[in-house]
């Protein structure tokens, strides 16, 4: 169980957030393989409240790309603060967003509400803030990379995706292989005497 465990942990301290996507195509059935892992999590009273769109549709994710650079643009120009500006400088990141159109498919997660077709939920943003985790690592696990994006606002997407009121957008993840010029950032995450605690 521990070598289990270990390995695992090993794999995932591998995992990068990847911005510089190739547009090589992706294996039929992978996508949907992530996304039955990621549909194991669990949730609220099971009602298991998220809908995955897959768009690989080019003129969609063109669609896509230019909704999220307008308010994106919007966004870093105007309404971020110095905070946060500061704090993603080492990033890199800015308001263009060319990898939801080179990405070979991008995955857009949304918290699906009470509707006239979908029953009241229960604890919405941590069940499908836990299922977009089991999507992250079994991307990864597949050997794909991916980003999570949360463009502000968001509800563009729903007319995107062709998506109803009561689903609300959560994340965007563009999927695909990393580019051969890709490049991340050199990070470091905290150790496990930082982040655990054991009475």
């Amino acid at each position: 169980m521990v070598r289990e465990a270990e390995g695992f942990a090993e794999r995932m301290a591998r995992r990068r957030s990847v911005r510089d996507f190739a547009a090589d195509p992706l294996p039929d059935g992978v996508i949907e393989a992530a996304i039955r892992a990621a549909s194991t999590a669990p949730s609220g009273a099971n009602v298991q409240p998220w809908r995955f769109v897959v768009l690989t549709d080019p003129a969609r994710k063109r669609r896509l790309r230019e909704a999220a650079e307008a308010e994106e643009r919007t966004f870093y120009h105007r309404r971020a603060s110095t905070e946060w500006l500061d704090a993603i400088s080492a990033l890199g990141t800015d308001w263009h967003k060319p990898f939801l159109e080179t990405a070979p498919a991008v995955i857009v997660v949304f918290e699906v509400h009470q509707g006239p077709h979908s029953p009241k939920p229960y604890y919405v943003k941590e069940s499908v803030g836990i299922a977009v985790g089991l999507l992250i690592s079994a991307l990864h696990h597949a050997g794909l990379v991916t980003l999570t994006h949360t463009p502000s606002p968001m509800r563009f997407l729903n007319e995107v995706c062709e998506r109803p009121p009561e689903e609300r957008p959560y994340v965007v993840m563009p999927v695909g292989y990393p580019a051969p010029d890709a490049r991340v950032p050199d990070l470091t995450r905290k150790t496990l005497d930082e982040i655990m605690v054991r009475r």
